[in-house]
């Protein structure tokens, strides 16, 4: 496995996008996989697209899973997307938009991934300030899954390299990650936010996915970029 080489889990928002810079930055040779699963905001799936040809990466993979035959996310089934919500209401509990156990499938393709492309490093957006509450976004889940991916890899078993699951944004607020964005360039106008965008594409404003959006672009004396219909 090769140091410079990373695999970024990039969905086409804002967070990912940003891990994407930082890691170019750094100097990885980036190999980008996004996941079509069945998401009700697959417009995400056509930024990632851009945004990985803007970035120039290595290759990048879009692979399809369909989630929705499980459900029981209002992400992935027929349930309505909470609007409207204070940031108090957003954590009060975990939130309907969860999509069970998504970022440990997500990891685990990127794991696979790595393994073929002789990487030992992955990239994920995940954030434990500004979040909705999702469980798979705090440090000790990625902890536990770094331990996992150093057991079951080939190249960690025979102590050829160890596994790094980087999380450069998680301790970041969503102002700070913007911040941190603009001063690589990041154009979000080229990213996507929301929950249940519009037929046109155009992002909610009220979902709570677009309100940390929003409130991360006041916080940071900035103008979001993007559209919104609300």
């Amino acid at each position: 496995m090769t140091e410079k080489s990373a695999v970024v889990l990039l969905s086409g928002g804002l967070d990912s996008t940003t891990t994407l810079a930082l890691a170019k930055r750094q100097g990885f040779d980036l190999f980008a996989l996004t996941f079509d699963y069945g998401q009700r905001h697959s417009v995400e799936l056509d930024r990632a697209r851009d945004i990985a040809m803007h970035f120039g990466v290595v290759d990048h993979q879009i692979v399809k899973i369909d989630l929705r035959q499980f459900g029981g996310s209002a992400l992935t089934d027929s349930i309505d997307v909470p609007v409207g919500r204070d940031q108090k209401e957003m954590t009060a509990e975990i939130p309907i938009t969860y999509v069970p156990a998504r970022n440990t499938i997500f990891l685990s393709f990127c794991l696979a991934y790595a393994e073929v492309k002789e990487a030992s490093n992955i990239f994920i957006g995940v954030n434990a300030v500004d979040y909705s509450g999702y469980p798979d976004c705090r440090p000790e889940f990625i902890a536990a899954f770094e331990t996992l991916a150093n057991l079951a890899t080939k190249a960690g078993v025979e102590g050829k390299s160890q596994m790094k699951i980087h999380t450069p944004l998680i301790e970041l607020s969503k102002a700070e990650i913007i911040g941190k964005g603009l001063e690589l360039g990041v154009d979000y106008g080229m990213t996507h936010s929301c929950y249940d965008p519009g037929g046109d594409g155009k992002s909610c404003g009220v979902c709570d996915s677009c309100q940390l959006r929003l409130k991360g672009f006041q916080e940071a004396g900035v103008k979001d970029p993007i559209g919104y219909k609300a």
